[in-house]
């Protein structure tokens, strides 16, 4: 072309290693360029002559079909000129033909896909490649989602694996879980759901909308989201959600068939919300609560009946307490509240209940939970009962043929405990019980409460049952505050302990051990029950129970064993596709002064281990063995085993059917790997059979150069 011919593109380089590296997205298995917003990215242009002063030349980016300037889907912008919507552009150098130009988008653009076209006079070019995802920042203190501390970055948004904590408060155990944010896919997936959502342009600045619209869209309940919630225990038509072992799976598969996965169930929801909110670039984790109520119709209540054996009824059970409950914490400003609740927000992609007419809950500020602000949106009322509701036990029993609800107990310390998620650049278990509620008993505690209180109004003292409403009218009592444990006369308590290991073919040894701590003679009546149950609180076979009349005096204790055979639980445990937990519970009432108390523990299975052989470091793409091996240190043959195994940019999910291990067997599978990434990677391991749900092991390698 002549000198005073046109000016025109003739190529565009988006510099992707460098920018990358820049933006902390580097990671991103996707051939565009995957940028964070407030934060300078470099693009080369190639031109057809120098360019002079008087040449127009502008960057073009849209979002959205059907793009306009008004809407502020088209955004227009020429070097060194501040666009009013706080994205420029300037002149970094120019030589030749080339110019480099750096482009700052907004700290509170809306994150997407936008394409990128050049304008030059009256020519448009359209690179290959030409579209660029933008991503929240937490690198950039003027993003609402800032987040100061590097350590916590690297844990919240950057770390691709992690753990999730299940089981009991009587013994909490780590389920490692890949949540892949990087993998082939998954970014497109998080972008298919933005799209879905149906926010507004303005409402996908915000990570608050953005969060909420995921917690709707990671269930599948009223938008045809990504999984399907199933605790039915058949799952048939579908994997289990025993069987997952991390989200990428899950989101690649929902991506392409763009229908509901089957199934999940709390911990799934969470992985798979946890998963979407890292890679969308909102640091979030994963927070497991033990004990957690559920369906407390916002009364602060939990209703528990059991019959005169001692044994919970699952029929009369409206509401119930799981043994754990998994959530996810969003890091971001709220600039729609008053001061005070920045920070971690509680958000639940669980379906329990509706919140505005969806299957979504949250964002809650987390010290909204804790200093009893209850008004502040969203869903800070639910998310407060789960963590703080008192379970109250009522014994049934039949007098003159009609059912009768005696209490036998109120437990006002017992929900959301052991509140965990994983430590930031450690494996292991940290507690945030104290980032959502105050010490019990505290001066906070007492005020915290009390201000709750007064946006909930708690029921009465009675029962709660559809039988048992109709069986009396309640009067209107409302509940005083009951801050500590009730202490009887006689000084009575409880404890729930297993003398053995529980494994699976033996016998399970449990003890009771009931104590009295005041002068006097005591005759204690002590009613034990021993069940099989989901997590959710449901009852799925009843073990064993005894009945003993026992005489304590003073200051004494007395242990009474409580013994299931195998026979009486192996069979459920072959049958069930969930897994289950031991739940003993006690009652406990003194002859001489009507005292009643009760206490329930749940304890889980143990298992024997996993164990991972493989170098400890090893080259990217130069080949490795890595070998699985378990032994059967059971008294039961392990039916229908499979081992699942996953190691993120080393190989992908796989899996091998292992058939029957006999006790004493030793079962041994290998698979090579092949690194495709550096720095340290993870490879986990899950091995499922009839008997047994979820033996679980993770082992890191170092990749090098």
């Amino acid at each position: 072309a002549f000198p005073e011919g046109q000016l025109k593109v003739t190529g565009v380089d988006f510099l992707k290693s460098q920018n990358t590296q820049q933006h902390h997205t580097d990671g991103y298995n996707i051939k565009n360029l995957v940028v964070r917003r407030g934060q300078p990215f470099l693009v080369q242009i190639s031109l057809n002559r120098e360019l002079r002063a008087a040449d127009k030349l502008s960057l073009r980016f849209s979002i959205g079909e059907n793009p306009m300037k008004i809407r502020g889907s088209l955004l227009s912008l020429k070097p060194e000129r501040e666009d009013f919507t706080g994205w420029k552009i300037s002149l970094v150098k120019k030589g030749g033909k080339e110019c480099l130009l750096s482009v700052t988008s907004s700290p509170s653009a809306a994150v997407g896909i936008y394409n990128l076209h050049v304008k030059t006079g009256s020519n448009i070019y359209k690179p290959e490649n030409g579209v660029i995802y933008l991503l929240f920042n937490p690198w950039c203190e003027d993003d609402v989602v800032y987040m100061a501390n590097e350590e916590q970055k690297k844990e919240y948004v950057l770390n691709d694996t992690g753990y999730i904590y299940v089981g009991s408060a009587y013994s909490i155990y780590d389920r490692p879980w890949n949540f892949g944010q990087f993998e082939e896919f998954v970014l497109d997936a998080c972008m298919y759901l933005l799209e879905k959502s149906k926010l507004s342009l303005s409402d996908r600045r915000d990570p608050a909308k953005v969060s909420r619209a995921m917690s709707a869209l990671v269930n599948a309940n009223d938008d045809n989201g990504v999984l399907l919630g199933n605790w039915s225990g058949n799952y048939t038509s579908g994997t289990s959600p025993m069987d997952w072992i991390g989200s990428v799976t899950i989101l690649q598969k929902y991506y392409k068939t763009k229908k509901p996965v089957r199934y999940g169930q709390c911990w799934v929801f969470a992985g798979v919300l946890n998963t979407v909110m890292r890679c969308l670039g909102v640091p979030c984790r994963c927070v497991s609560t033990f004990d957690s109520a559920h369906d407390t119709e916002e009364n602060l209540r939990v209703d528990i009946y059991l019959n005169e054996k001692g044994e919970k009824l699952n029929s009369l059970t409206f509401d119930s307490v799981w043994n754990f409950h998994v959530w996810n914490d969003a890091w971001m400003k709220r600039k729609d509240l008053p001061d005070g609740f920045d920070g971690w927000q509680a958000i639940d992609s669980t379906p329990q209940e509706q919140s505005q007419g969806r299957f979504q809950c949250g964002p809650c500020p987390v010290k909204a939970v804790q200093e009893g602000d209850v008004y502040l949106p969203f869903d800070s009322k639910f998310v407060y009962a789960e963590v703080n509701a008192d379970r109250v036990y009522w014994l049934v029993k039949k007098v003159n043929g009609k059912d009768k609800y005696i209490k036998v107990g109120t437990e006002t310390q017992d929900i959301g405990k052991n509140i965990s998620t994983k430590a930031v650049g450690q494996n292991r278990r940290e507690d945030i019980t104290r980032e959502y509620k105050y010490p019990e008993g505290s001066r906070e505690e007492r005020m915290s409460m009390e201000r709750a209180y007064s946006f909930i109004r708690p029921a009465g003292l009675m029962p709660r049952s559809g039988y048992a409403s109709t069986a009396m009218a309640t009067s209107g009592i409302v509940q005083p505050l009951i801050l500590k444990e009730p202490v009887t006369k006689s000084g009575l308590q409880l404890e729930i302990t297993n003398t053995e290991a529980l494994h699976p073919g033996n016998p399970l040894e449990l003890a009771i051990r009931v104590k009295t701590s005041t002068p006097g003679n005591w005759t204690v009546e002590l009613t034990g029950s021993c069940q099989l149950q989901y997590y959710t609180g449901t009852v799925k076979a009843n073990l064993g129970t005894i009945k003993e009349i026992i005489s304590l005096e003073g200051t004494s204790e007395m242990q009474i064993p409580l013994k299931i055979a195998p026979d009486a639980y192996m069979k459920t445990l072959s049958s069930v596709e969930d897994e289950v937990l031991i739940l003993v519970t006690a009652i406990a009432e003194v002859k001489e002064t009507n005292d009643k108390l009760t206490k329930e523990t749940s304890m889980r299975f143990e298992y024997p281990p996993i164990t991972v052989q493989m170098p400890e470091t090893a080259q990217l793409y130069q080949d490795f063995t890595c070998a699985f091996i378990f032994k059967n240190k059971l008294n039961v043959t392990l039916e229908n085993c499979k081992l699942l195994v996953e190691g993120l940019g080393i190989f992908k999910m796989t899996t091998f059917e292992q058939g029957d291990i006999m006790p004493g067997r030793i079962m041994k599978s290998e698979i090579i790997c092949t690194p495709t990434r550096l720095g340290e990677k993870k490879i986990v391991a899950k091995l499922i059979s009839d008997q047994i749900k979820g033996i679980s092991t993770e082992k890191a390698v170092i990749i090098t150069e």
